[in-house]
């Protein structure tokens, strides 16, 4: 099989098992083997795949073509095939999580709930895939469509309201300034298709350099760069499941996924560093990612707290982009599955918390690790990802985005990156000691499907462990393959 047909029949097998979920909708048996399936086989064809691109081929294919040079096409590159496989496999996981957590808690619509994760899955493999902006545009809304029903979920008044903070501020950037930047740079340069080393240089100077990346990077609100990001705190209204595709599956992974690509295949990293037009950036990236980790500190919700954390852990990577130099965008690559693993396995400790003991405050955390240990043992193995303490693979995506700034002499940003550090130390350590060295509060007369009852052990159900094992077992494993994925990527810099 060609690798074109594959990169056509990995987009075509979520939109498939979409309506597969429906049609076994009434056989919850069936519609989660079916989404299993689907995941699985798309996981299978993105990596198919891999050999192709570590062997310097780009494989492309154009669906439509609107007008000449313009259409809808494809193109896997190594930035792509690792948002893509990390997207493609944490699906798999993430379905195992829901199975357990979607049951123990008895939501309602859970048939719509499958039918556009699948959906978004898909909206994300074509931002992955994007062979230019426009692609790329049409993929980021369908993306912000098919995540709405997701985060209004419950359909309370407070989780609608939480739907329309989302999808007001998403699809207003991105009509406003995203949109704005695409026509303009198919004006300057003729062209929207993503090129090795940029399209821009030569076509645009002065001062409008800067204003065309401020178009790209705050029309890119899935980014989180303050001050639009309001959305992603608002969205954790939504199930545990949907936050975890918002935080390491699909969504804000997209988002700073998008600033990578236009920096690297629009701007040109040699361009971008040697016109100094993203210096602003750079220091908008910093205070993001100080100012969200001290916000975290404030929070008891837990999932808010780690809604903050992904605020700030995203900045890491804008920072690395607009620091352009072939370590930081490296590094700045690495964190978007580092991250991504170490991220999930933290909201899936927040979801079976609340499964077993329907507690979502840190305050009231005292003791759990003694009733859900291996919960929490998860929870300090992503909380050591997070704050990138080795044998964790947060820990090289740390160390080549420090490289980065001393490569280009900004020095100050090693100094901004060991602060945050601290930080997140200080929001996340903190649910560790109350976990395990606090005495433990009384237990509830009942805890949900998956308690026991008094002071005994009352994980959550079977399928939630599960996913969490894999996820912890998945920062170990990226740390020890850091070095694989960091060949790679080295293509993208060295262009």
């Amino acid at each position: 099989m060609s690798p074109e047909t594959t990169i056509q029949l990995a987009l075509l097998t979520p939109l498939a098992g979409s309506v597969l979920i429906v049609l076994l909708g009434r056989s919850p048996n069936l519609r989660e083997a079916a989404t299993l399936v689907t995941s699985i086989t798309m996981f299978a064809l993105v990596v198919s795949l891999f050999d192709d691109v570590m062997g310097g081929a780009r494989p492309q294919v154009t669906i439509l073509e609107m007008l000449p040079g313009l259409g809808i096409s494809f193109m896997v590159e190594p930035l792509g095939m690792l948002f893509a496989a990390s997207a493609s496999f944490l699906w798999i996981v993430t379905s195992v999580y829901s199975i357990g957590y979607m049951r123990g808690r008895q939501e309602k619509n859970q048939t719509r709930f499958y039918f556009f994760f699948a959906i978004a899955l898909f909206c994300a493999l074509g931002i992955a895939f994007a062979g230019n902006l426009l692609t790329l545009f049409v993929f980021y809304e369908a993306l912000t469509l098919s995540t709405f029903p997701l985060v209004a979920h419950h359909g309370t008044p407070e989780a609608i309201k939480g739907g329309r903070t989302y999808l007001g501020l998403l699809l207003g950037t991105s009509i406003g300034f995203l949109l704005l930047a695409i026509v303009w740079t198919w004006h300057l340069t003729g062209t929207v298709d993503f090129r090795a080393g940029g399209i821009l240089s030569g076509k645009v100077e002065g001062p409008m350099i800067g204003v065309l990346l401020f178009l790209f990077i705050y029309g890119t609100g899935k980014a989180a760069l303050m001050p639009f990001h309001r959305w992603l705190p608002a969205a954790m209204v939504a199930p545990t499941p949907v936050s975890a595709l918002l935080h390491a599956v699909a969504v804000v992974k997209a988002g700073v996924f998008i600033v990578l690509k236009i920096i690297i295949y629009v701007f040109g990293i040699d361009f971008l560093s040697g016109s100094g037009a993203s210096v602003w950036l750079m220091w908008v990236a910093a205070a993001t990612l100080l100012l969200a980790s001290l916000v975290a500190m404030r929070m008891d919700n837990l999932k808010a707290r780690l809604a903050y954390s992904t605020i700030s852990q995203l900045s890491y990577i804008v920072l690395g982009g607009a620091l352009a130099t072939g370590a930081s965008v490296i590094g700045g690559s690495l964190h978007i599955a580092m991250h991504a693993f170490g991220k999930i396995t933290l909201f899936f400790c927040a979801g079976a918390i609340y499964t077993a003991s329907h507690k979502t405050l840190v305050s009231e955390l005292d003791g759990i690790g003694r009733r859900m240990p291996l919960t929490m043992g998860a929870f300090v193995i992503g909380t050591l990802s997070i704050i990138g303490l080795p044998p964790m693979g947060g820990a090289w995506s740390k160390w080549h985005l420090m490289l980065g700034a001393a490569d280009a002499e900004q020095y100050v940003f090693i100094g901004v990156w060991m602060l945050s550090s601290l930080l997140s130390a200080a929001y996340l350590m903190p649910v560790i000691a109350r976990a395990f060295f606090q005495p433990p509060a009384p237990a509830p007369a009942s805890a949900g499907a998956a308690a026991t009852g008094g002071d005994g052990i009352q994980e959550a159900p079977l399928f939630c462990l599960i996913a969490m094992a894999i996820t912890s077992a998945g920062t170990f494993i990226l740390f020890f393959f850091a070095g694989d994925i960091a060949d790679l990527l080295a293509p993208i810099v060295a262009q």
